[in-house]
């Protein structure tokens, strides 16, 4: 299926691994310009640049105007937007509310939600000068199932997915369409990293990390289909969303989570 993306500008935010890095690929697959904000580049990223042309642009997203910084920078080099994906996001392991401080739920909303709130300002006017686009927010399974290591993490989930459809309903009407992807867990650094999820989990089964994640997490999760997703699976997921063959869609939020969540 042709998505319709070839030589349309995509922005990326957190694009330096795991989900953001997915979805960067699969856009130049697709044939679009791509634009990806990190502090870093990891090794894959700068790879993905000399093989498919992304542009890096190097931006700390928690400062007030990194994404005006990430996003000024991709239309000076193409001329326009035409879409933003929203994926920074960082979540550590809590043993409790009560041990977060105020300044970790700053930098977990900064970094979260206002890099969304802050990227999707910047967006909007050049989505908008150009007839339209899209956005789509990467929020979580965490909106809908606030887990107390990830209070603060949910918190910030559950109010990017509100901002989703509250950003549809002002601007769908001018052709600027805004969905959500909501993954349960997905085998990235978020999770695979010395130190992570499933290291967390691990410890407190008695396994080792691996068996965590290949087993113990799908078991006490509750995953139908008995394993966690994989990065290009929802990177396809947000680039069909992004793609004018999703033009009908807007305000929706689309999980993606091996059937984790039971209600509907």
């Amino acid at each position: 299926m042709d998505l319709e993306l070839r030589e349309k500008v995509a922005v990326i935010t957190g694009a330096s691994k795991g989900i953001g890095l997915a979805v960067a690929e699969a856009l130049c697959r697709e044939g679009a310009r791509v634009v990806v904000g990190s502090r870093t580049e990891s090794p894959q990223l700068a790879a993905l640049r000399e093989s498919s042309g992304v542009v890096f642009v190097s931006v700390d997203l928690a400062e007030p105007q990194g994404a005006n910084r990430l996003v000024q920078a991709a239309a000076d080099r193409h001329g326009r937007i035409d879409v933003l994906v929203n994926n920074l996001g960082v979540a550590k392991p809590r043993n409790s509310f009560l041990s977060i401080d105020d300044t970790e739920w700053q930098q977990v909303f900064d970094l979260t939600f206002f890099s969304a709130v802050r990227a999707s300002r910047a967006a909007l006017p050049h989505l908008l000068a150009d007839g339209g686009g899209a956005i789509v927010n990467i929020s979580s399974v965490n909106a809908r199932l606030p887990f107390p290591m990830v209070v603060d993490y949910s918190a910030a989930k559950a109010a990017l997915s509100n901002l989703t459809k509250a950003l549809s309903e002002e601007f769908a009407p001018r052709g600027v369409r805004v969905n959500a992807v909501a993954p349960g867990p997905v085998r990235t650094p978020f999770w695979t990293a010395p130190g992570g999820f499933a290291d967390s989990v691990a410890a407190d089964a008695g396994s080792t990390a691996q068996e965590a994640w290949d087993e113990t997490v799908p078991r006490q999760m509750g995953i139908s289909t008995g394993r966690i997703s994989e990065p290009q699976e929802v990177a396809d997921l947000v680039v069909f969303l992004a793609s004018p063959r999703a033009g009908n869609i807007t305000g929706a939020e689309f999980v993606i989570d091996g059937g984790q969540i039971k209600t509907t």
